[in-house]
Protein backbone atom coordinates (compact mmCIF):
# COMPACT_ATOMS: atom_id res chain seq x y z
CA UNK A 1 0.00 0.00 0.00
CA UNK A 2 1.23 3.44 -0.94
CA UNK A 3 -0.39 6.27 1.04
CA UNK A 4 0.35 9.95 0.50
CA UNK A 5 0.37 12.26 3.52
CA UNK A 6 -0.03 16.04 3.89
CA UNK A 7 -2.19 18.75 5.37
CA UNK A 8 -2.45 22.15 7.00
CA UNK A 9 -3.33 22.86 10.62
CA UNK A 10 -4.37 26.31 11.81
CA UNK A 11 -7.31 27.98 13.57
CA UNK A 12 -8.14 31.48 12.34
CA UNK A 13 -10.31 34.11 13.98
CA UNK A 14 -11.91 36.23 11.28
CA UNK A 15 -11.97 39.06 13.84
CA UNK A 16 -8.17 39.03 14.19
CA UNK A 17 -6.60 41.70 11.94
CA UNK A 18 -3.09 40.15 11.96
CA UNK A 19 -2.44 37.92 8.96
CA UNK A 20 -0.55 34.65 9.25
CA UNK A 21 2.34 34.51 6.81
CA UNK A 22 4.64 31.67 5.80
CA UNK A 23 7.06 32.61 8.59
CA UNK A 24 4.37 31.87 11.16
CA UNK A 25 4.07 28.21 10.15
CA UNK A 26 6.22 25.27 11.12
CA UNK A 27 6.49 23.49 7.79
CA UNK A 28 7.78 19.93 7.41
CA UNK A 29 8.45 18.54 3.97
CA UNK A 30 9.17 15.14 2.48
CA UNK A 31 11.33 12.98 4.81
CA UNK A 32 11.17 15.67 7.50
CA UNK A 33 7.40 15.14 7.64
CA UNK A 34 7.71 11.44 8.48
CA UNK A 35 10.35 12.26 11.12
CA UNK A 36 8.12 14.81 12.86
CA UNK A 37 6.99 13.62 16.33
CA UNK A 38 3.29 13.79 15.50
CA UNK A 39 3.70 11.50 12.47
CA UNK A 40 5.87 8.85 14.15
CA UNK A 41 2.86 6.56 14.58
CA UNK A 42 2.80 5.93 10.83
CA UNK A 43 5.64 3.45 11.32
CA UNK A 44 3.15 1.07 12.93
CA UNK A 45 1.19 0.50 9.72
CA UNK A 46 1.92 -1.99 6.92
CA UNK A 47 2.12 0.72 4.29
CA UNK A 48 4.59 2.94 2.52
CA UNK A 49 3.83 6.55 3.40
CA UNK A 50 4.68 9.20 0.84
CA UNK A 51 5.15 12.62 2.47
CA UNK A 52 4.29 15.89 0.76
CA UNK A 53 4.05 18.94 3.06
CA UNK A 54 2.43 19.63 6.40
CA UNK A 55 2.13 23.20 7.72
CA UNK A 56 1.16 23.96 11.30
CA UNK A 57 0.80 27.30 13.06
CA UNK A 58 -0.50 28.66 16.31
CA UNK A 59 -4.06 29.95 16.06
CA UNK A 60 -4.38 33.53 14.92
CA UNK A 61 -5.74 35.70 12.16
CA UNK A 62 -6.47 34.80 8.55
CA UNK A 63 -3.80 33.19 6.41
CA UNK A 64 -2.48 35.49 3.71
CA UNK A 65 -3.64 34.41 0.26
CA UNK A 66 -0.07 34.29 -1.04
CA UNK A 67 0.99 31.96 1.79
CA UNK A 68 -2.01 29.71 1.30
CA UNK A 69 -1.57 29.50 -2.46
CA UNK A 70 2.12 28.65 -2.06
CA UNK A 71 1.47 25.87 0.46
CA UNK A 72 -1.43 24.41 -1.54
CA UNK A 73 0.68 24.39 -4.70
CA UNK A 74 3.49 22.65 -2.85
CA UNK A 75 1.08 20.02 -1.53
CA UNK A 76 -0.34 19.37 -5.00
CA UNK A 77 3.13 19.22 -6.55
CA UNK A 78 4.11 16.70 -3.88
CA UNK A 79 1.09 14.54 -4.68
CA UNK A 80 1.92 14.60 -8.40
CA UNK A 81 5.48 13.55 -7.67
CA UNK A 82 4.30 10.47 -5.74
CA UNK A 83 1.74 9.21 -8.24
CA UNK A 84 0.52 6.52 -8.36
CA UNK A 85 -0.59 5.78 -4.81
CA UNK A 86 -3.48 3.95 -3.20
CA UNK A 87 -4.79 6.42 -0.62
CA UNK A 88 -4.36 9.90 0.84
CA UNK A 89 -4.31 10.97 4.48
CA UNK A 90 -4.75 14.67 5.28
CA UNK A 91 -4.01 15.90 8.81
CA UNK A 92 -6.08 19.07 9.17
CA UNK A 93 -7.39 21.42 11.84
CA UNK A 94 -10.57 22.60 10.15
CA UNK A 95 -10.86 26.27 11.15
CA UNK A 96 -8.57 27.90 8.59
CA UNK A 97 -9.66 31.17 7.05
CA UNK A 98 -7.80 32.63 4.09
CA UNK A 99 -8.09 36.28 3.13
CA UNK A 100 -10.62 36.60 0.35
CA UNK A 101 -11.79 32.99 0.67
CA UNK A 102 -14.39 31.11 2.67
CA UNK A 103 -14.22 27.37 3.37
CA UNK A 104 -10.46 27.20 2.90
CA UNK A 105 -10.30 23.54 3.92
CA UNK A 106 -12.96 22.84 1.33
CA UNK A 107 -10.73 24.43 -1.29
CA UNK A 108 -7.63 22.53 -0.08
CA UNK A 109 -9.32 19.12 0.10
CA UNK A 110 -11.26 19.56 -3.15
CA UNK A 111 -8.03 20.43 -4.96
CA UNK A 112 -6.45 17.25 -3.61
CA UNK A 113 -9.48 15.23 -4.70
CA UNK A 114 -9.34 16.64 -8.21
CA UNK A 115 -5.70 15.67 -8.52
CA UNK A 116 -5.91 12.14 -7.09
CA UNK A 117 -9.11 11.22 -8.95
CA UNK A 118 -12.27 9.41 -7.93
CA UNK A 119 -10.73 6.02 -7.19
CA UNK A 120 -8.32 7.17 -4.46
CA UNK A 121 -9.83 7.10 -0.95
CA UNK A 122 -9.13 10.13 1.25
CA UNK A 123 -9.20 10.05 5.06
CA UNK A 124 -8.88 13.19 7.18
CA UNK A 125 -8.39 13.99 10.87
CA UNK A 126 -9.74 17.19 12.41
CA UNK A 127 -9.74 19.25 15.57
CA UNK A 128 -13.21 19.21 17.13
CA UNK A 129 -13.10 23.02 16.90
CA UNK A 130 -12.96 22.86 13.11
CA UNK A 131 -15.80 23.69 10.75
CA UNK A 132 -17.14 21.33 8.11
CA UNK A 133 -19.08 21.92 4.90
CA UNK A 134 -20.85 19.76 2.33
CA UNK A 135 -17.96 20.54 -0.03
CA UNK A 136 -15.54 18.93 2.41
CA UNK A 137 -17.77 15.93 3.08
CA UNK A 138 -18.28 15.38 -0.66
CA UNK A 139 -14.54 15.23 -1.31
CA UNK A 140 -13.56 12.66 1.34
CA UNK A 141 -14.32 9.08 2.34
CA UNK A 142 -13.41 8.88 6.05
CA UNK A 143 -13.35 11.40 8.89
CA UNK A 144 -12.26 11.44 12.52
CA UNK A 145 -11.98 14.26 15.05
CA UNK A 146 -10.55 14.88 18.50
CA UNK A 147 -12.73 13.79 21.40
CA UNK A 148 -11.09 15.85 24.13
CA UNK A 149 -10.83 19.55 24.91
CA UNK A 150 -8.23 20.32 26.17
CA UNK A 151 -6.80 18.15 23.40
CA UNK A 152 -5.05 15.09 24.80
CA UNK A 153 -6.07 12.61 22.09
CA UNK A 154 -4.48 14.18 19.01
CA UNK A 155 -2.38 11.10 18.25
CA UNK A 156 -5.28 8.72 18.80
CA UNK A 157 -7.43 10.71 16.38
CA UNK A 158 -4.76 10.67 13.68
CA UNK A 159 -4.42 6.92 14.23
CA UNK A 160 -8.18 6.40 13.81
CA UNK A 161 -8.13 8.24 10.50
CA UNK A 162 -5.17 6.26 9.17
CA UNK A 163 -6.51 2.96 10.53
CA UNK A 164 -9.77 3.45 8.62
CA UNK A 165 -7.86 4.19 5.43
CA UNK A 166 -5.64 1.13 5.82
CA UNK A 167 -8.69 -1.02 6.63
CA UNK A 168 -10.47 0.18 3.50
CA UNK A 169 -7.45 -0.51 1.31
CA UNK A 170 -6.81 -3.93 2.83
CA UNK A 171 -10.40 -5.12 2.61
CA UNK A 172 -11.54 -3.29 -0.49
CA UNK A 173 -14.55 -2.00 1.46
CA UNK A 174 -15.57 1.53 0.56
CA UNK A 175 -17.17 3.14 3.63
CA UNK A 176 -20.18 5.41 3.78
CA UNK A 177 -19.69 8.96 5.09
CA UNK A 178 -22.51 11.21 6.25
CA UNK A 179 -23.10 14.16 8.52
CA UNK A 180 -25.78 16.07 10.37
CA UNK A 181 -25.11 19.81 10.87
CA UNK A 182 -26.31 21.19 14.23
CA UNK A 183 -27.13 24.95 14.29
CA UNK A 184 -25.15 25.59 17.47
CA UNK A 185 -21.72 27.18 17.69
CA UNK A 186 -20.24 27.85 21.12
CA UNK A 187 -16.81 28.75 22.50
CA UNK A 188 -14.51 25.89 23.42
CA UNK A 189 -14.45 27.28 26.95
CA UNK A 190 -18.13 26.42 27.33
CA UNK A 191 -17.80 23.00 25.71
CA UNK A 192 -14.79 21.46 27.44
CA UNK A 193 -15.06 17.69 27.50
CA UNK A 194 -14.00 17.77 31.14
CA UNK A 195 -17.29 19.46 32.03
CA UNK A 196 -20.93 18.58 31.51
CA UNK A 197 -22.76 18.21 29.22
CA UNK A 198 -19.88 17.77 26.75
CA UNK A 199 -18.29 15.15 28.98
CA UNK A 200 -21.26 12.79 28.61
CA UNK A 201 -21.85 13.62 24.96
CA UNK A 202 -18.29 12.70 24.04
CA UNK A 203 -18.40 9.62 26.25
CA UNK A 204 -21.04 8.28 23.84
CA UNK A 205 -18.64 8.15 20.90
CA UNK A 206 -16.55 5.08 21.86
CA UNK A 207 -19.80 3.19 22.44
CA UNK A 208 -21.09 4.29 19.03
CA UNK A 209 -17.88 2.98 17.46
CA UNK A 210 -18.77 -0.50 18.73
CA UNK A 211 -22.09 -0.60 16.88
CA UNK A 212 -22.03 -2.91 13.86
CA UNK A 213 -21.68 -0.85 10.72
CA UNK A 214 -19.90 2.07 12.42
CA UNK A 215 -16.20 2.75 11.86
CA UNK A 216 -15.94 6.20 13.45
CA UNK A 217 -18.20 8.56 15.41
CA UNK A 218 -17.30 12.24 15.42
CA UNK A 219 -18.86 15.24 17.11
CA UNK A 220 -17.75 18.69 16.01
CA UNK A 221 -18.20 21.68 18.33
CA UNK A 222 -17.14 23.98 15.50
CA UNK A 223 -15.18 27.23 15.68
CA UNK A 224 -17.28 30.17 16.82
CA UNK A 225 -14.82 32.98 16.00
CA UNK A 226 -15.07 32.31 12.27
CA UNK A 227 -17.75 34.53 10.78
CA UNK A 228 -18.49 32.33 7.80
CA UNK A 229 -21.52 30.19 6.84
CA UNK A 230 -19.95 26.81 7.59
CA UNK A 231 -19.37 27.60 11.29
CA UNK A 232 -21.51 24.99 13.04
CA UNK A 233 -21.49 21.96 15.26
CA UNK A 234 -21.98 18.62 13.50
CA UNK A 235 -22.29 14.88 13.98
CA UNK A 236 -20.20 13.00 11.40
CA UNK A 237 -20.15 9.22 10.94
CA UNK A 238 -18.11 6.81 8.85
CA UNK A 239 -19.04 3.17 8.41
CA UNK A 240 -20.65 0.52 6.24
CA UNK A 241 -24.35 0.50 7.20
CA UNK A 242 -26.04 3.69 6.00
CA UNK A 243 -29.22 3.09 8.02
CA UNK A 244 -27.26 2.61 11.25
CA UNK A 245 -25.09 5.64 10.54
CA UNK A 246 -28.15 7.78 9.90
CA UNK A 247 -29.70 6.66 13.16
CA UNK A 248 -26.52 7.30 15.15
CA UNK A 249 -25.96 10.74 13.58
CA UNK A 250 -29.56 11.79 14.16
CA UNK A 251 -29.50 10.71 17.80
CA UNK A 252 -26.21 12.48 18.48
CA UNK A 253 -27.27 15.67 16.72
CA UNK A 254 -30.52 15.74 18.69
CA UNK A 255 -28.69 15.14 21.98
CA UNK A 256 -26.32 18.03 21.28
CA UNK A 257 -29.18 20.34 20.35
CA UNK A 258 -31.15 19.37 23.45
CA UNK A 259 -28.14 20.20 25.64
CA UNK A 260 -27.44 23.61 24.08
CA UNK A 261 -28.63 25.62 27.10
CA UNK A 262 -26.64 23.46 29.52
CA UNK A 263 -23.16 24.40 28.28
CA UNK A 264 -21.49 26.63 30.86
CA UNK A 265 -17.98 27.71 31.70
CA UNK A 266 -16.10 25.13 33.74
CA UNK A 267 -14.74 27.66 36.23
CA UNK A 268 -15.89 30.92 37.86
CA UNK A 269 -16.00 33.83 35.42
CA UNK A 270 -16.37 37.58 35.78
CA UNK A 271 -15.18 40.91 34.44
CA UNK A 272 -11.41 41.52 34.46
CA UNK A 273 -11.83 44.03 37.28
CA UNK A 274 -13.82 41.62 39.46
CA UNK A 275 -11.49 38.70 38.70
CA UNK A 276 -8.41 40.66 39.70
CA UNK A 277 -10.08 41.77 42.94
CA UNK A 278 -11.11 38.19 43.68
CA UNK A 279 -7.61 36.90 42.93
CA UNK A 280 -6.01 39.45 45.26
CA UNK A 281 -8.45 38.57 48.05
CA UNK A 282 -8.08 34.80 47.63
CA UNK A 283 -6.77 33.03 50.76
CA UNK A 284 -5.41 30.20 48.58
CA UNK A 285 -2.72 30.29 45.92
CA UNK A 286 -1.79 30.28 43.15
CA UNK A 287 -4.86 31.78 41.57
CA UNK A 288 -4.56 31.04 37.85
CA UNK A 289 -6.39 33.79 36.01
CA UNK A 290 -7.18 33.23 32.35
CA UNK A 291 -7.27 36.26 30.05
CA UNK A 292 -9.77 34.56 27.75
CA UNK A 293 -10.43 37.27 25.19
CA UNK A 294 -6.82 37.43 24.02
CA UNK A 295 -5.95 33.72 24.04
CA UNK A 296 -3.43 33.08 21.21
CA UNK A 297 -4.25 29.36 21.10
CA UNK A 298 -7.87 30.28 20.37
CA UNK A 299 -7.04 32.84 17.68
CA UNK A 300 -6.32 35.88 19.87
CA UNK A 301 -3.71 38.46 18.97
CA UNK A 302 -1.86 38.07 22.29
CA UNK A 303 -0.76 41.70 22.64
CA UNK A 304 -3.44 43.18 24.90
CA UNK A 305 -2.30 44.76 28.19
CA UNK A 306 -5.67 45.49 29.83
CA UNK A 307 -5.30 42.82 32.53
CA UNK A 308 -1.80 44.10 33.30
CA UNK A 309 -3.25 47.59 33.69
CA UNK A 310 -5.92 46.28 36.06
CA UNK A 311 -3.35 44.41 38.18
CA UNK A 312 -1.27 47.57 38.49
CA UNK A 313 -4.33 49.68 39.31
CA UNK A 314 -5.38 47.30 42.08
CA UNK A 315 -1.79 47.02 43.44
CA UNK A 316 -1.56 43.27 43.00
CA UNK A 317 1.55 41.62 44.38
CA UNK A 318 3.27 38.29 43.81
CA UNK A 319 2.00 38.10 40.24
CA UNK A 320 3.31 36.42 37.10
CA UNK A 321 1.81 37.65 33.83
CA UNK A 322 2.73 35.31 30.99
CA UNK A 323 2.81 36.85 28.63
CA UNK A 324 2.31 39.75 26.22
CA UNK A 325 3.57 39.70 22.66
CA UNK A 326 5.70 42.78 22.11
CA UNK A 327 8.81 42.49 19.97
CA UNK A 328 9.81 46.12 20.55
CA UNK A 329 9.63 45.82 24.34
CA UNK A 330 11.57 42.56 24.18
CA UNK A 331 14.28 44.15 22.06
CA UNK A 332 14.45 47.16 24.38
CA UNK A 333 14.99 44.83 27.35
CA UNK A 334 17.82 43.06 25.55
CA UNK A 335 19.42 46.36 24.59
CA UNK A 336 19.21 47.63 28.19
CA UNK A 337 20.38 44.41 29.86
CA UNK A 338 19.55 42.68 33.15
CA UNK A 339 19.26 45.10 36.05
CA UNK A 340 18.35 48.08 33.92
CA UNK A 341 15.24 50.14 34.46
CA UNK A 342 13.50 51.58 31.45
CA UNK A 343 10.30 53.33 30.57
CA UNK A 344 8.27 51.21 28.20
CA UNK A 345 4.92 51.16 26.49
CA UNK A 346 3.79 47.52 26.45
CA UNK A 347 0.94 46.23 24.32
CA UNK A 348 -0.66 46.90 20.92
CA UNK A 349 2.46 45.66 19.16
CA UNK A 350 0.42 43.85 16.51
CA UNK A 351 -3.12 45.23 16.72
CA UNK A 352 -3.16 49.03 17.14
CA UNK A 353 -6.56 48.83 18.82
CA UNK A 354 -5.20 46.74 21.72
CA UNK A 355 -4.80 48.41 25.15
CA UNK A 356 -1.33 49.48 26.30
CA UNK A 357 0.45 50.08 29.59
CA UNK A 358 3.09 52.76 30.07
CA UNK A 359 5.34 52.25 33.10
CA UNK A 360 8.89 51.96 34.41
CA UNK A 361 10.03 48.34 34.18
CA UNK A 362 13.14 46.70 35.54
CA UNK A 363 14.72 43.91 33.51
CA UNK A 364 14.89 40.74 35.61
CA UNK A 365 15.83 38.07 33.11
CA UNK A 366 16.54 37.53 29.44
CA UNK A 367 16.16 34.31 27.47
CA UNK A 368 18.17 34.65 24.29
CA UNK A 369 17.92 32.68 21.10
CA UNK A 370 19.76 32.53 17.81
CA UNK A 371 16.36 33.25 16.28
CA UNK A 372 15.34 36.78 17.22
CA UNK A 373 11.64 35.87 17.15
CA UNK A 374 12.22 33.35 19.96
CA UNK A 375 13.57 35.91 22.42
CA UNK A 376 11.76 36.47 25.73
CA UNK A 377 12.27 38.82 28.65
CA UNK A 378 11.00 39.02 32.21
CA UNK A 379 10.24 42.55 33.37
CA UNK A 380 9.12 43.73 36.81
CA UNK A 381 6.71 46.52 37.59
CA UNK A 382 5.72 46.90 41.23
CA UNK A 383 4.92 43.36 42.43
CA UNK A 384 4.32 41.96 38.97
CA UNK A 385 6.69 39.86 36.88
CA UNK A 386 5.72 40.34 33.25
CA UNK A 387 6.88 38.10 30.42
CA UNK A 388 7.20 39.75 27.03
CA UNK A 389 7.97 37.80 23.89
CA UNK A 390 9.07 38.70 20.40
CA UNK A 391 6.45 36.47 18.80
CA UNK A 392 2.94 35.30 19.59
CA UNK A 393 3.02 32.27 21.85
CA UNK A 394 1.17 30.67 24.75
CA UNK A 395 2.49 29.91 28.24
CA UNK A 396 0.55 26.76 29.00
CA UNK A 397 3.26 24.37 30.21
CA UNK A 398 5.28 24.48 33.43
CA UNK A 399 8.45 24.33 31.33
CA UNK A 400 7.46 27.64 29.71
CA UNK A 401 7.84 29.25 33.15
CA UNK A 402 10.90 27.39 34.43
CA UNK A 403 12.82 28.35 31.28
CA UNK A 404 12.27 31.94 32.40
CA UNK A 405 13.30 31.29 36.00
CA UNK A 406 9.69 31.59 37.18
CA UNK A 407 7.85 29.20 39.47
CA UNK A 408 4.07 29.38 39.04
CA UNK A 409 3.57 27.16 42.11
CA UNK A 410 4.99 29.89 44.37
CA UNK A 411 3.16 32.84 42.86
CA UNK A 412 0.04 34.33 44.39
CA UNK A 413 -1.50 35.02 40.99
CA UNK A 414 -0.58 33.60 37.58
CA UNK A 415 -2.15 35.30 34.58
CA UNK A 416 -2.10 33.45 31.28
CA UNK A 417 -3.70 34.24 27.97
CA UNK A 418 -5.90 31.19 27.86
CA UNK A 419 -9.46 29.95 27.95
CA UNK A 420 -9.83 26.65 29.73
CA UNK A 421 -6.51 25.77 31.32
CA UNK A 422 -3.97 23.40 29.87
CA UNK A 423 -3.53 19.96 31.48
CA UNK A 424 -0.38 21.21 33.25
CA UNK A 425 -1.77 24.44 34.67
CA UNK A 426 -5.21 23.18 35.68
CA UNK A 427 -3.94 20.98 38.57
CA UNK A 428 -2.03 23.83 40.25
CA UNK A 429 -4.87 26.38 40.04
CA UNK A 430 -6.12 27.21 43.51
CA UNK A 431 -8.53 28.45 42.25
CA UNK A 432 -8.94 28.96 38.49
CA UNK A 433 -10.73 32.14 37.40
CA UNK A 434 -11.59 33.22 33.87
CA UNK A 435 -11.70 36.89 33.01
CA UNK A 436 -14.29 37.55 30.32
CA UNK A 437 -11.96 40.05 28.74
CA UNK A 438 -12.30 41.81 25.42
CA UNK A 439 -10.46 40.64 22.35
CA UNK A 440 -10.90 38.88 19.03
CA UNK A 441 -11.83 35.63 20.79
CA UNK A 442 -14.37 37.28 23.08
CA UNK A 443 -16.30 34.72 25.12
CA UNK A 444 -19.38 36.94 24.82
CA UNK A 445 -19.74 35.72 21.26
CA UNK A 446 -23.19 37.30 20.94
CA UNK A 447 -21.63 40.77 21.01
CA UNK A 448 -19.38 40.03 18.02
CA UNK A 449 -20.65 41.03 14.56
CA UNK A 450 -22.12 38.08 12.68
CA UNK A 451 -22.41 39.16 9.05
CA UNK A 452 -21.96 35.89 7.13
CA UNK A 453 -24.43 33.67 8.99
CA UNK A 454 -26.89 32.21 6.47
CA UNK A 455 -29.24 30.41 8.86
CA UNK A 456 -30.42 30.72 12.42
CA UNK A 457 -27.71 29.58 14.82
CA UNK A 458 -27.71 29.34 18.60
CA UNK A 459 -26.76 31.38 20.66
CA UNK A 460 -26.93 34.25 18.14
CA UNK A 461 -30.55 33.34 17.49
CA UNK A 462 -33.02 32.09 20.09
CA UNK A 463 -36.41 30.41 20.11
CA UNK A 464 -36.19 28.54 16.82
CA UNK A 465 -36.82 24.84 16.29
CA UNK A 466 -34.50 22.21 14.85
CA UNK A 467 -35.03 18.72 13.49
CA UNK A 468 -31.82 16.85 12.57
CA UNK A 469 -31.20 16.19 8.90
CA UNK A 470 -28.57 13.80 7.57
CA UNK A 471 -26.60 14.42 4.38
CA UNK A 472 -24.56 11.83 2.53
CA UNK A 473 -21.19 12.47 1.00
CA UNK A 474 -21.49 12.65 -2.78
CA UNK A 475 -18.97 9.80 -2.85
CA UNK A 476 -21.33 7.62 -0.77
CA UNK A 477 -24.30 8.06 -3.10
CA UNK A 478 -25.09 5.47 -5.78
CA UNK A 479 -23.73 6.43 -9.18
CA UNK A 480 -26.34 7.03 -11.85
Amino acid sequence: MRIAVGGIHIECSTYNPVLNEEKDFRIVRQAELLAAPYFQFLKDYPATFLPTVHARAIAGGPVSRATYDKLKTEMLDGLRAHLPFDGLYLAMHGAMYVEGMEDAEGDWIAAARELVGDECPISVSYDLHGNVSQKIIDAIDMFSTYRTAPHIDVQETMQRAVSMLVKSLQTGVKPVLLWSPIPVVLPGERTSTEDQPAKDLYARLPESDKVDGVWDSSLMVGYVWADEPRATAAAIFTGTDEAVLRQQATQLAQAYWDARDDFVFGCPTNTPQACVAQAIASPTHPVVLADSGDNPTGGGVGDRADLLAELIAQRADGVIVAGITDAAATEAAFNAGVGATLNLIVGASLDPSSPQVSAAFSVLRLVDSAIAAERQAVLRVDGIDLVVSARRRPYHNIADFTLLGLDPHRAKIVVVKSGYLSPELAPIANPNLMALSNGVVDQFVERLPRLRKTRQTYPFDQGFSFVPEVFLSARSQPKA
